[in-house]
C-alpha cells in the first residue's frame, strides 16, 4: 500500500464510488486538479501529481487570485492518481460524504526540487489549468493554533503576475470544468451539459504564410510577434466543435483533445482562429511537442489572428482590426492559460529579437498591421530567424557501428524544379525513443531505388526509403555544393507533405542575385507593390499564377496570347503585347501565325506554370486568349458574347441579360457557361467543336447579337458606339473574329483590388454582387472541383438553320 495506506483505510469502497486503483503516472507533464467538495463544510481539494500519488491539500475557502490573500490549505492524505478527475456524490455515512465537483484540471510545473521544497515547507510552482494559471506558493505555517493539533497547515498564495488580481474564481465558476454540471446535477447523476459556441462551425481556410528575410523590417506599419516552435493550427469554434486543423487542412482534433476545452471560455457563437500549438507546462521545443502529442498533452495555444467571428468574414479587414476583435474574444480566457494571445511587439524589435535568440528561440514574425489576411505566402508577413532551420525529405539511412543505435545518420533532400535534390546528412539530435520511432517508420518505407541522385561517396552504404517522411533540421550554413553543415535533427513534421519541401520557395524564399525563385523563374523586384490599393506585390502575382496554373492552363494553354503588361504596377505605364519580345524567359514561347496581310508574326503562347510566371516576371497582369489553339489557328473552339453594360446599369440587369442569352442559345442547341470578368461585365461562352471556320463563327455571333438587339432595342445594342449604348447592354460579338481575344479564365485584371476573371455556375451567377466579386485570395482559396463546363458542340448547318429561322420569325 505504501503512501496510499491512509487513503485506503479511511474508505469503504463497497459504499463509495471513489476510485481504489492506484492509477498510472503521466507520460510527460505532471498533472494537477482542484475539486470543489460540498461536504460538512464546502472546501476545495488541491491535487498535485508527484512520485506516483497526488499530494493533497484542503483549501478551506478556495483559491484566490489576489496575492494579498493567504488561503489556509490543510495537508491531507496522499490520494491515488486515479482520483485526479473524480467527480460524483459520496454517500452519507462515508468519509468525506457530500458531492465532489471537478473545479479545475491541467498540469503543474514545480520551480524547484519537490522533495526538498516539501521538507523546507515552501513549494513554488506554476499551474497550467483551464481556470487557474500562473505562479503560486504553498508555505507551511509555523507554530500552532487552537484546535490545530495534528494538522499540517499551509498557506496557498498567488504570485504577482499577469494572472493575478482577476475576478474571484470561486464566484466566477459554479459548474464542473469537465462536465459543465452544477452540484445538484452531479448529485442527481445528470449527463454532462454541452458547453461552448453553438453557431455553424466555420470551414477550414488556407493560412497566410510568412516569407523568410535576413533583416527585420522597420516602420510604423509593421509590428512583430514571437515565432513559436510548434504546429500551425486553425481552430474552428461552433456547433460540434472545437476542431483543430493543420496548415494543410487535416483535422487533428483528436491529437489535441486535451487542449479543446480551453476554448469553451471564449464568448462567441462561432469563430475561426489562427495560431500555433506548442508543448505546455514549461516543456520547450518542437521535440517536446511531438512527445506531448504521443502522451496526450500538455499543450498551449497562442492565437494571433481571427478569420471569422459569429458568421462574419474578417479576412478582408486590416490586421489591426482583426487583432482588436481577437483580443475582445479572448478577454474571458484566463491569462497565462492554455489558450492565450501571441504578444505583439511594436516599434523596433531589435532588443526583443536579441532576447529571443539568446534564449534559444526561433525568431520573430513581422506583420503589416494595415493589410488583409491572404491564404498564401506573402511579403506582408516576414520571418526573421535566429538560426537556420528548415524541413527536408528523408531519402535513406546509414547503418551504425553501434548495436545500441539503429542507424548512424539520415540522408536528406528537398525538391528543386520538381526533382528531389540531395542536400547532405544529419547524424545528431536523436534520443533513443526518436531513433526507434524513425527506424520503424523507415523500415515500413524501404525501397531499392535511390529517390534522388546522391554522389557515390555519400551513397555508399545507404539504405533507401520512399521519400515520404519530413524531418525538421537546424544547421549552421550550406556549402557551395548545397550541403548542410553542422546539421542537428529536431523532429518529424507530420503536418507537412514531402512534396511541399522545396529548396528555396517552400523552405521560405531563396534569393539569387536579388531575385526570388517561383516555378523556376527568378522574380526581380519581388517587393514592388503592383496593386497599391490591395497591397499586392509582384511576387504575390507570380505566386498566384503558379498556384492557379492548372486552372488557367486548362483553357489558356497553347493559344496565341495578348498580355497586358504594367512593369511598374497600376500607377505606371500600360502595354498591350501580342508578339514575343527580347528578354522574355524561355518558358514564354512563340508560335508563327499568318496575319491578314499575309505576313507571318511570332505570337506569344504558354503551356506551363513557368510560362505564366515568366510573363508575370515581365510585368504581365492580364492574359487575353485567342478563340483557337496554335495547332489550328483557323478553327475556333469557343464563341464569346461579352455583355458590356452602360455605366448607369446595375449588375442585376447584366445577370438578367446573361440568363436570357443563355436561354436563347439553349433554344438554338448551344450550351453555354458564364464568366464574370473581374470588371463590370459577364462573358457568355459557348464551347465549340473545331468544325467551323472563323468567318462562320463571326457571322453567327453577329447575327445572333443584332437579332437580339433588334428584338429588344430598349435593353440591348450590338453596336460599339457609346451613344447607342446609353441605358443598354452592348452585346460585344467582335470577340469572335480571327486575331481577337478575350480575358482568360482565372486571369488577374489590371484594376484596383486585384480582381480576377472567374468562371461560375449559372446558379451562382445570380447570387453575386458584381462582376468583380472575386479577389486574388478568394480565387485561390475556393474549391473549384464542382464547377462544370458543358461539352463542346459543332456549329453545324442545322444549328445555323435554327438561327436563321429564329431571325426570320422576328427574333422573338
Amino acid at each position: 500500500m505504501g503512501r496510499l495506506e491512509r487513503y485506503l483505510e479511511k474508505r469503504d469502497f463497497a459504499a463509495t464510488p471513489e476510485p481504489r486503483e492506484a492509477g498510472r503516472a503521466s507520460q510527460l507533464g505532471l498533472r494537477y486538479s482542484m475539486q470543489k467538495h460540498e461536504a460538512t463544510r464546502t472546501h476545495f481539494d488541491l491535487r498535485l501529481e508527484w512520485d506516483d500519488v497526488l499530494l493533497s491539500w484542503a483549501v478551506t475557502r478556495g483559491p484566490s487570485l489576489r496575492p494579498a490573500d493567504k488561503r489556509l490549505a490543510v495537508r491531507t492524505e496522499d490520494h491515488p492518481l486515479s482520483y485526479l478527475a473524480f467527480e460524483g456524490p459520496i454517500p452519507k455515512g462515508n468519509y468525506g460524504a457530500g458531492t465532489v465537483m471537478l473545479f479545475d484540471i491541467g498540469h503543474w510545473q514545480p520551480l524547484e526540487p519537490v522533495e526538498a521544497a516539501l521538507k523546507a515547507g515552501q513549494i513554488r510552482f506554476r499551474l497550467h489549468g483551464r481556470r487557474l494559471t500562473g505562479g503560486w506558493h504553498l508555505v507551511r505555517m509555523r507554530g500552532g493554533r487552537a484546535g490545530d493539533a495534528g494538522r499540517d497547515n499551509w498557506l496557498l498564495i498567488k504570485d504577482e503576475d499577469e494572472a493575478a488580481g482577476r475576478r474571484d474564481p470561486v464566484a466566477r465558476y459554479s459548474r464542473s470544468a469537465i462536465t459543465n454540471r452544477s452540484f445538484r446535477e452531479i448529485a442527481a447523476g445528470k449527463a454532462p451539459v454541452p458547453a461552448g459556441p453553438e453557431g455553424p462551425l466555420p470551414r477550414f481556410h488556407k493560412p497566410q504564410l510568412a516569407t523568410l528575410v535576413e533583416e527585420r523590417p522597420s516602420g510604423d506599419e509593421w509590428w512583430h510577434e514571437v515565432k513559436f516552435d510548434g504546429y500551425r493550427a486553425l481552430v474552428a469554434l461552433g456547433r460540434g466543435g472545437p476542431r483543430v486543423f493543420t496548415r494543410n487542412g487535416h483535422d487533428w482534433s483528436d491529437r489535441f483533445a486535451a487542449l479543446l476545452p480551453a476554448f469553451d471560455a471564449l464568448d462567441c457563437s462561432s469563430a475561426l482562429i489562427d495560431g500555433e500549438i506548442v508543448a505546455g507546462a514549461g516543456l520547450e521545443g518542437f521535440s517536446a511537442l511531438q512527445k506531448a502529442i504521443k502522451a496526450g498533452g500538455p499543450f498551449r495555444f497562442y492565437g494571433f489572428d481571427l478569420l471569422r467571428l459569429d458568421g462574419r468574414d474578417l479576412t478582408g479587414a486590416p490586421l489591426e482590426d482583426r487583432r482588436a476583435a481577437l483580443e475582445t474574444l479572448f478577454a474571458p480566457a484566463p491569462p497565462l492559460g492554455l489558450a492565450e494571445l501571441s504578444p505583439v511587439i511594436r516599434g523596433d524589435a531589435a532588443e526583443a529579437l536579441a532576447t529571443i535568440c539568446a534564449a534559444g528561440g526561433e525568431g520573430i514574425i513581422s506583420k503589416r498591421r494595415d493589410l488583409p489576411y491572404r491564404g498564401r505566402r506573402t511579403r506582408s508577413w516576414l520571418k526573421v530567424k535566429c538560426g537556420r532551420r528548415d524541413e527536408f525529405v528523408i531519402l535513406g539511412w546509414q547503418k551504425s557501428d553501434s548495436r545500441t543505435r539503429p542507424f548512424a545518420s539520415l540522408a536528406l533532400g528537398a525538391y528543386r524544379d520538381g526533382a528531389l535534390t540531395y542536400v547532405g546528412k544529419v547524424g545528431t539530435g536523436f534520443d533513443t525513443e526518436t531513433m526507434a520511432e524513425l527506424a520503424r517508420a523507415m523500415a515500413a518505407r524501404a525501397c531499392r531505388t535511390p529517390p534522388a541522385d546522391v554522389p557515390g561517396p555519400d551513397a555508399a552504404g545507404l539504405r533507401w526509403v520512399r521519400p515520404e517522411l519530413v524531418a525538421e533540421v537546424k544547421y549552421a550554413e550550406t556549402t557551395a555544393e548545397g550541403r548542410l553543415r553542422q546539421a542537428v535533427f529536431v523532429g518529424l513534421r507530420e503536418d507537412k507533405p514531402a512534396q511541399s519541401v522545396r529548396i528555396g520557395e517552400d523552405r521560405m524564399t531563396q534569393e539569387v542575385q536579388g531575385r526570388v525563385n517561383v516555378a523556376g523563374i527568378g522574380i526581380s523586384h519581388p517587393d514592388r507593390v503592383v496593386y497599391p490599393e490591395a497591397g499586392v506585390t509582384k511576387l504575390e502575382v507570380a505566386r498566384y499564377y503558379e498556384a492557379m496554373a492548372d486552372r488557367i492552363l486548362a483553357t489558356a494553354a497553347d493559344r496565341p496570347l495578348s498580355l497586358v503588361r504594367l512593369p511598374e504596377g497600376l500607377r505606371g505605364e500600360r502595354f498591350f503585347q501580342k508578339h514575343a519580345g527580347r528578354g522574355f524567359p524561355e518558358a514564354v514561347k512563340s508560335v508563327p501565325v499568318t496575319e491578314a496581310d499575309g505576313k507571318v508574326a511570332e505570337y506569344i503562347y504558354v503551356s506551363t506554370a513557368a510560362g505564366l510566371v515568366g510573363a508575370a516576371q515581365m510585368g504581365a497582369l492580364e492574359f487575353h486568349i485567342w478563340g483557337a489553339r496554335r495547332d489550328d489557328p483557323d478553327r475556333p473552339d469557343r464563341m464569346v458574347f461579352d455583355l458590356d453594360p452602360d455605366e448607369g446599369l446595375g449588375f442585376s440587369e447584366v445577370i438578367s441579360a446573361a440568363y436570357d442569352i443563355r436561354d436563347r442559345l439553349a433554344a438554338l442547341d448551344l450550351p453555354s457557361w458564364p464568366l464574370v470578368t473581374g470588371g463590370k461585365g459577364v462573358h457568355v461562352v459557348v464551347p465549340l467543336r473545331r468544325i467551323a471556320a472563323w468567318e462562320t463563327v463571326k457571322l453567327y455571333a453577329r447575327l445572333f447579337a443584332t437579332g437580339l438587339a433588334e428584338a429588344e432595342s430598349d435593353r440591348f445594342t450590338a453596336t460599339m458606339s457609346k451613344a447607342k449604348r446609353k441605358g443598354r447592354i452592348f452585346i460585344d460579338w467582335l470577340r469572335n473574329e480571327r486575331g481577337a481575344t478575350a480575358i482568360a479564365p482565372f486571369s488577374l485584371r489590371a484594376r484596383p483590388g486585384a480582381t480576377v476573371a472567374v468562371p461560375v455556375s449559372w446558379e451562382e451567377l445570380g447570387r453575386l454582387s458584381g462582376a468583380d466579386a472575386f479577389g486574388l485570395a478568394a480565387a485561390q482559396e475556393r474549391d473549384w472541383s464542382a464547377l462544370k463546363v458543358p461539352a463542346a458542340v459543332g456549329l453545324s448547318q442545322g444549328r445555323v438553320a435554327k438561327l436563321e429561322a429564329w431571325l426570320g420569325s422576328g427574333a422573338r
